[in-house]
């Protein structure tokens, strides 16, 4: 209980009339400041009593729209107290939004509770960053009828609202230019259907799909084949996720990172769904930035998530920056420089004829090095997920062909740089030419056994490139 600036003036008072009583030898003034103290102790009691019974008989509730939010995008608070008795002191009840939020004004978020017995109250709080923030309980303040005493309890729940990166709008995951139906890591256990486990290969009927033609099996045998496939009950997913440098390219919002990151949180939700096993391995530029082993526990498909959506792009080294070469291309390097006696050539054949030059190389580059050390380690049989983009074709390759060993299936999702860059359209015929080398590197990787790869892009900004180039050639 706190007293007021009244009470203290009340209180002065009475020690003024004690005073006065001393001094002046008046026995009465005593009389008075006993009244005057004898008056705040009654009271204080009576505050006391009516704060007790309006805590028994008082309810405050508060609500909020939605727990998940994006930036910048209002949620709506609902504040609602409720009283059962009349009571004698002045009532206010008020939220505690967090210090980040904005959108609200104190009056906004303040109902006077002292003359009515349900008062409401709706505002909008927002947040221009992302992450977890907490509502404390309603602040209940009050005070009796001659404004002396005053008390703030905390009443009601609290309330928690995670706050989101703004993701893209346009999400196109597909081959081609022709969007994928299926939704990522989606399967039905004991079904057959559009699932991810290959289980047999029937001729195709004119009921079926487009999309379900397997073009491979259809170029070999010569006539349309549609792939069943079949779900596991258990399945084990390692997502690994690039976040370094590169991934930053686009506008805030519409990243890189944030395409693949709604991949990945789609693979995350069919997880929880399904009870799957999935890990999360994300890789910078200094190498791997968080490790989690594949689990089903809800709380482990949570973490994964809120790591997700607190990732950003981490900053090149330019300076230890290395390029590596496959080992074809080693090869003839090594090959051209064989024949050459010059002191320029003597110096460098060492280099290139080494053929562990190149293995050295790219095990030093952080997603192969990631692949290596955490996914290959897995038990069993283990679907990796791939999110990256094409600036390192050669590390890209070797991470896949070391993710498919044994019997390890792997789907690798690609950001084409050319669709994401602000001035990447500029020239359309340029543009097209750098989005067919990517569509090549995507078709190699999906020619490889047990591997499929899609590109993840701008939907609209990879439209925009195809028709042009169709009415070019028209």
């Amino acid at each position: 209980m706190q007293v007021t600036r009244r009470f203290v003036e009340v209180s002065a008072l009475g020690g003024f009339l004690a005073l006065l009583a001393v001094v002046a030898d008046q026995p009465w003034f005593l009389l008075g400041a006993a009244g005057v103290g004898a008056w705040l102790l009654a009271k204080q009691y009576v505050f006391l009593r009516a704060l007790v019974k309006t805590e028994e008989t008082l309810t405050v509730d508060q609500r909020v729209s939605r727990s998940r939010t994006p930036t910048d995008q209002p949620v709506q608070v609902t504040l609602t107290a409720t009283r059962t008795q009349r009571t004698p002191l002045s009532l206010t009840v008020e939220a505690n939004p967090p210090l980040t939020a904005t959108g609200s004004s104190a009056p906004e978020r303040a109902l006077d509770i002292s003359t009515v017995e349900r008062a409401s109250t709706t505002f909008d709080v927002e947040w221009g960053v992302a992450g977890r923030f907490e509502f404390d309980a309603p602040t209940l303040t009050a005070t009796d009828d001659h404004g002396l005493f005053r008390e703030t309890l905390s009443r009601g729940p609290q309330l928690t609202v995670t706050v989101e990166p703004r993701t893209p709008t346009n999400l196109h995951v597909g081959q081609g230019g022709v969007e994928t139906a299926a939704a990522y890591g989606e399967h039905k256990a004991g079904k057959s259907g559009a699932g991810l486990d290959p289980a047999e290969l029937r001729e195709y009927q004119a009921s079926d799909a487009a999309h379900d033609i397997d073009w491979k099996a259809t170029a070999r045998l010569n006539s349309p084949f549609v792939r069943q496939y079949e779900a596991e009950t258990d399945r084990t997913m390692a997502l690994l996720l690039d976040h370094r440098g590169t991934m930053a390219t686009g506008h805030e919002g519409e990243r890189k990172l944030d395409y693949v990151r709604e991949v990945a949180a789609s693979f995350v939700a069919n997880a929880n769904q399904y009870n799957d096993h999935i890990g999360l391995y994300t890789v910078g530029d200094g190498g791997v930035t968080n490790a989690d082993a594949p689990a089903s526990m809800a709380s482990h498909y949570r973490a994964i998530r809120s790591w997700l959506f607190d990732l950003e792009p981490t900053e090149a080294d330019t300076g230890s920056a290395t390029h590596s070469h496959d080992p074809a291309t080693a090869r003839q390097q090594a090959s051209q420089l064989s024949d050459d006696d010059s002191a320029f050539g003597q110096t460098l054949h060492p280099y290139f004829a080494d053929s562990t030059t190149y293995i050295q190389r790219i095990a030093a580059d952080p997603l192969f090095a990631t692949a290596r050390t955490h996914v290959r380690r897995l038990k069993g049989t283990v679907w990796t997920v791939i999110l990256t983009d094409d600036s390192n074709p050669v590390e890209l390759r070797e991470t896949v062909k070391l993710a498919q060993r044994g019997d390890d299936h792997v789907l690798v999702f690609l950001t084409p740089t050319v669709l994401f860059e602000p001035g990447g359209l500029a020239d359309m015929e340029a543009a097209y030419e750098r989005y067919v080398e990517f569509e090549e590197l995507r078709r190699e990787l999906s020619n490889l056994s047990r591997v499929e790869a899609f590109e993840v892009a701008p939907g609209d900004r990879l439209a925009a490139l195809l028709t042009t180039r169709r009415q070019a050639r028209a």
